[in-house]
């Protein structure tokens, strides 16, 4: 009877759980099919890597943007109506870009963007929450941490997608060159930049299609509400926050997922910049080192879901922030492919990142988990704001001593994980079993 208490998925949840699981895969295909866009759309757009690290900032920007009303939504109504707005919103961003591509503006493509995180914004506020309410208490960040295990496998199909039918694909100019054919053959280059816009586009509206099909089968399935418990318990948004923001565990903990999501994108983002400056690489050669990075992270991630069975989740985030910070130091100072293999070793740092932080902030808010995840999301603006400052430092950062602007920038990566290094400390010492 015991083992039923504790199990990580009760049996009449299964097929709920699976579900909703699948749309961590979605949404990680949405990012890392996108991080690799930064480094494309400098190329073809001939912008700055601050300019061109814009779409990290609209693409988190939306997940700012959206969590509040995402999280008040869901708290109105319930789980399966947030997924499917979610949804929604998702789709009707990537169908954006064939009219941002056939106008052959930025701008678009950051409204594109900006639409289709609204979405996630819905998705991952809802399904977060949802996945730790299927089941006892005590297992929940393994249960959580067990659907956040395939969030990667949906991330490297999307760098699989970006690397293969995107990176290899666009016209093989380089930037100098296309700076010089901008003088002596305007018409040419903007040729060329529409082809390649074309061919940034179509992933995207072949994804917009499979977002659809996900959108009619949740319409079509039964899955589980609110309990008549939870509905009792439901009070004001208002009431809530107060609650929330007394709470210095959730608070400390969602200043942690700011540096956690920031450190990944940035890390994920300029990996590609990092092989190119560094090591002479070209674009989609950079791109399969990245996923290779990616692979590192699945298989720790299923590693560290292994071991929360015998560790607290603190004491293995606080090791693993340890690990980054040895890491990251590495991709700064050491020369050559061995820093690149640093940078590459920073992924299987940050597996259980996300979801150990999301589960230690929700650990016992029952009902106000709704509204809390929402700042959890809302925490994703790191990703938003932290890539453009590096973008910015390998701008105008001089070079000291050996050390290139590129390597520099990973200072800010470096400082991340000492933050969330002192937040794992810091929740281990707390009495709550975190």
């Amino acid at each position: 009877m015991k083992n039923k208490k504790l199990s990580v998925v009760p049996r009449t949840l299964i097929f709920p759980f699976i579900l909703v699981t699948m749309l961590f895969a979605l949404w990680g295909f949405a990012n890392d099919i996108t991080n690799p866009m930064v480094a494309a759309f400098k190329n073809i757009l001939l912008i700055s890597n601050f300019e061109s690290s814009l779409v990290q900032f609209a693409f988190y920007g939306g997940y700012c943007f959206m969590a509040i009303p995402a999280a008040i939504f869901i708290q109105r109504f319930n789980y399966k109506k947030g997924i499917l707005v979610g949804l929604a919103l998702y789709s009707a961003g990537c169908l954006l870009f064939i009219p941002a591509g056939n106008a052959m503006a930025f701008w678009a493509f950051l409204i594109a963007y900006f639409v289709m995180t609204c979405g996630l914004a819905f998705l991952e506020t809802t399904s977060n929450p949802y996945i730790l309410s299927m089941g006892p208490e005590e297992t929940a960040t393994r249960r959580l941490n067990l659907s956040q295990a395939f969030n990667p496998i949906g991330s490297l199909t999307g760098m699989l997608v970006a690397k293969e039918v995107i990176l290899s694909r666009l016209d093989p100019h380089t930037e100098a060159e296309r700076i010089v054919m901008a003088s002596a053959d305007p018409d040419n280059l903007a040729r060329i930049q529409q082809a390649d816009l074309n061919t940034v586009s179509v992933p995207y509206l072949m994804l917009g299609t499979v977002v659809l099909a996900f959108f009619l089968l949740f319409a079509i399935s039964k899955l589980p509400s609110s309990s008549a418990k939870d509905r009792a318990q439901r009070s004001s948004t208002g009431a809530t926050a107060k609650r929330l923001l007394k709470n210095k565990l959730y608070i400390r903990s969602v200043i942690a997922q700011v540096f956690y999501v920031g450190v990944q994108i940035m890390v994920w983002t300029f990996i590609i910049q990092y092989a190119e400056s560094e090591l002479g690489m070209s674009k989609s050669t950079a791109q399969g080192y990245n996923m290779v990075a990616m692979g590192m992270f699945v298989t720790s991630r299923f590693i560290c879901t292994f071991l929360l069975k015998y560790f607290k989740p603190s004491v293995l985030l606080t090791w693993l922030a340890a690990g980054g910070v040895i890491f990251t130091t590495g991709a700064i100072f050491i020369h050559g492919m061995t820093g690149l293999y640093c940078l590459m070793a920073i992924s299987a740092c940050m597996s259980l990142m996300f979801p150990t932080i999301y589960g230690i902030a929700l650990k016992g808010l029952g009902d106000d988990a709704k509204l809390a995840s929402a700042g959890l999301i809302l925490a994703i603006g790191g990703g938003c704001l932290m890539p453009p400052l590096q973008g910015l430092l390998i701008d105008k950062a001089v070079w000291v001593d050996a050390l290139s602007s590129v390597r520099i920038s990973f200072v800010l990566p470096l400082l991340c994980f000492i933050v969330i290094a002192t937040f794992g400390r810091w929740a281990g010492k707390l009495k709550t079993g975190s």
